[in-house]
């Protein structure tokens, strides 16, 4: 059994909380802290490509009971900062298991630090927002330092880090469409590969080099970080908006909406889990969602568009639908992974809207 690594969590306030350090050896990781709700799931929240910049404070209290696996990875390689937990399985059981969180954690090299009260920490930043965190050995006043000057999400360019370098094509449907990647989860291309045909394409993909693939519609990823930073796809929606059908998930919502004329806003804490209730406000129905984000779109500011999705929590926007273009977007990860499946219905509906504007590929 290895040694104990005692360290401690100082976050950019001064709080400090003490723990354990697990994962990959690092002097000192930083970020910026986020809380993510959902029971289960944890590799593929870690994986998960928009949580780059940011370290994962997990709120269920046992992570890694029931191990890892090859086929719940959601990108090449894990993007976030590091993790928090409250406790890690010492033991792992589970059918599809092909190793412990740990060694996973050391061979992907992401920091983490365990023996935390998440609670507290969880309910430190309700309270107080998200704000920038620093971990590992260092003392105390060094680790607050690093935090403190740690720049977080806002202003920064996190999508060039997680995109794909070159196009690549995957899934075998009916339809063609273009994939811009934002920082694209591996279980959405599942999804579309079910209806379409996929090329994935680089984020700073211009809209000349789009509309000459002649796709029947294109897709707006998911992705980490301020959407007003994302300004080449901006420009480039603008430009293929009422030619190519389009649909928009999480930051692929977001940038879809500032090409619209909307206004974008930092939120408190973000939503991050599982379990986030949403109203379609077309049908009345409420639906289960998987939400990973730090940033909205602000109600009404959207010129053109009928607002369809509201979150029950805290009623900000969560999906819209374009009045005279062929084009939707909603907040929230209908591909789940993890989470419910209340909304892959979605997938569908980019198919209809796709038929709708080309005729049917059937």
């Amino acid at each position: 059994m290895s040694a104990i690594r005692y360290g401690c969590l100082v976050l950019a306030d001064g709080s400090v909380f003490e723990g354990e350090l697990i994962g990959a050896e690092r002097e000192v990781a930083s970020g910026e802290v986020v809380f993510n709700t959902s029971m289960s799931g944890y590799q593929e929240i870690i994986t998960d490509p928009s949580y780059a910049g940011q370290i994962i404070n997990f709120t269920y209290p046992h992570i890694g009971n029931y191990g890892v696996n090859s086929s719940d990875v959601e990108s090449q390689r894990p993007h976030c900062r590091g993790i928090i937990i409250r406790e890690l399985a010492r033991r792992h059981s589970n059918w599809r298991s092909e190793g412990d969180l740990d060694s996973y954690l050391k061979f992907e090299g992401v920091p983490g630090i365990a023996g935390i009260d998440t609670r507290r920490l969880t309910r430190h930043i309700r309270n107080h927002g998200s704000m920038s965190g620093a971990f590992g050995e260092l003392n105390e006043k060094k680790l607050g330092a690093v935090a403190a000057a740690e720049l977080g999400t806002s202003g920064i360019d996190l999508v060039s880090q997680v995109t794909t370098n070159t196009p690549y094509t995957v899934g075998n449907g009916p339809w063609r469409v273009v994939v811009y990647d934002l920082g694209v989860k591996q279980s959405i291309l599942e999804q579309l590969g079910k209806i379409a045909t996929i090329e994935v394409v680089p984020a700073d993909t211009t809209a000349e080099e789009v509309i000459e693939r002649n796709p029947h519609g294109v897709f707006l990823s998911n992705g980490p970080g301020d959407p007003e930073m994302a300004g080449a796809v901006v420009s480039a929606i603008k430009d293929f908006l009422g030619v190519i059908p389009v649909f928009g998930i999480c930051l692929g919502h977001q940038v879809l909406s500032l090409a619209l004329g909307g206004r974008s806003f930092k939120m408190k804490f973000g939503h991050h889990g599982g379990n986030v209730p949403v109203q379609n406000e077309l049908t009345g129905k409420v639906e289960i969602t998987s939400q990973n984000h730090n940033f909205a779109i602000e109600s009404g500011s959207v010129p053109g568009v009928v607002e369809t999705h509201v979150c029950l929590n805290d009623g900000t926007l969560e999906g819209l639908r374009c009045q005279d273009l062929p084009a939707f977007s909603v907040q929230y990860h209908p591909e789940a992974s993890p989470g419910p499946h209340d909304s892959r219905y979605l997938f569908d509906q980019f198919a209809e809207l796709m038929s709708s504007f080309h005729g049917d590929q059937s």
